[in-house]
């Protein structure tokens, strides 16, 4: 077997998993945007703070059972939070995974968390 062809193909193979990688995780970070700006704008602020729990409960029941793990009360909460601190979603980064920015929206002071995000 000639190595050049093995290592072209394994280059190939490498890049296009590389790639399909980071068009899930882009597609899935704005997903979660999505969410949690529906989750936001229907319950609004801290005055309708008791319905919007009741929201979240509901909505982690049903969507859990039809679309499994991921969309637990808290999780749905950090998409809202999300939503929230990133309210445009033009400057969410493709580079980012859900838990870089679950991470960085734990950091409490908007220049650090810009200081990470760059």
């Amino acid at each position: 077997m000639d190595i050049q062809v093995y290592n072209k193909i394994k280059k190939i193979l490498e890049t296009a998993r590389s790639q399909a990688y980071y068009a899930v995780n882009h597609f899935m970070v704005n997903s979660y945007w999505n969410i949690g700006k529906v989750i936001a704008d229907s319950v609004g602020g801290d005055k309708r703070a008791q319905y919007g729990a009741g929201i979240i409960k509901e909505l982690s029941k049903r969507l859990t059972s039809e679309y499994g793990k991921g969309f637990d009360k808290t999780n749905l909460g950090r998409m809202k939070q999300f939503y929230l601190m990133f309210p445009n979603v033009d400057a969410v980064r493709q580079q980012l995974s859900w838990s870089h920015y679950r991470m960085i929206m734990k950091v409490e002071k908007e220049s650090a968390r810009n200081f990470y995000l760059k």
